[in-house]
């Protein structure tokens, strides 16, 4: 006998929307017009309609300034902030806090560095009465090498989090049945690994992403930590996914704010190309010329 389908299964998660982002004023007759770029399409995650697709963190810049140049460049519309991290940091915080709300980005408060469900799970409440969000990054670290996370901790963590009211990001493997019990948990969006935190080795399985993709069709995805360079964004871009979220690429490049703008356009170029159809590899030559029919010259 067939099991029931699960919710996420019925098609609880309607497909992201996409449409093209309107300038003011854009009528039939003053459209963009063919032969241009077309704009961002607009999408929606968490109960907000976003443009960019470039989710930013903020940790380990070098200056405060340089930080708040980057989100600029980058034009994310959500970066993370480590709770734990910034209350150590005492009375500079509020400081902190203030330069990035200056952006005008939406906060994504996260549970780094917690290595059980129950630290996640207090963290995540702080998080929320401090930045007023139900949104929370959920990490629950099981190994303390590679970070990778725990996908039972993490699982715990999720089902009392959604069951208090809070939209979960869970930072989760590339598992597919892992990623279903999230899933059946209560989750709306789910941010696999590409490779360890800050390792800089892009995407290391990409068959297993491209699994999730396939099998989750009406889930946001977003590719979590070890994006090296705009390739690997626009990688995973190309491969169907909602987004990416890095941090240290850009924070540890010779020049965060150029760097910040190469993966906004990369991450814009691998949508783009996703949404227009990439060609499918070919074993052998496919001659671009047709050569039927016309006489060779000698």
């Amino acid at each position: 006998m067939n099991a029931a389908p699960r919710d996420w299964e019925a098609g609880r998660f309607a497909q992201v929307k996409e449409e093209p982002a309107k300038r003011a004023g854009d009528t039939e007759q003053n459209a963009r017009p063919p032969g241009l770029a077309p704009e961002a399409s607009t999408w929606q995650i968490g109960g907000r309609t976003l443009t960019s697709r470039f989710f930013l963190g903020t940790a380990g810049y070098p200056s405060p300034q340089i930080l708040q140049d980057a989100i600029r460049a980058s034009g994310a519309q959500v970066v993370t902030v480590g709770l734990r991290r910034q209350l150590a940091q005492g009375s500079e915080a509020s400081d902190f806090f203030s330069l990035v709300r200056e952006t005008g980005a939406h906060l994504l408060p996260n549970t780094a560095g917690c290595h059980t469900a129950r630290e996640a799970i207090t963290l995540a409440h702080m998080a929320r009465e401090l930045f007023d969000t139900p949104w929370i990054k959920l990490e629950v670290i099981g190994d303390a090498h590679t970070l990778q996370p725990d996908p039972f901790a993490l699982l715990e963590a999720t089902t009392q989090l959604v069951k208090d009211g809070f939209t979960v990001f869970p930072y989760c493997l590339d598992d597919l049945v892992s990623c279903q019990r999230l899933l059946d948990a209560g989750c709306t969006v789910l941010m696999p690994w590409g490779a360890p935190i800050g390792s800089g080795q892009g995407l290391l399985n990409p068959s297993a992403l491209r699994t999730l993709r396939a099998r989750l069709p009406g889930v946001p995805l977003l590719v979590d930590a070890g994006i090296g360079s705009p390739k690997d964004a626009a990688q995973a871009l190309q491969m169907g996914f909602d987004g990416v979220l890095l941090n240290s690429a850009v924070a540890h490049a010779h020049d965060p704010v150029r760097m910040a703008r190469a993966f906004a356009l990369a991450i814009e170029a691998g949508r783009l190309a996703f949404e227009a159809g990439i060609m499918p590899a070919q074993d052998m030559a496919v001659p671009s010329t047709p050569v039927a029919g016309y006489p060779i010259l000698l």
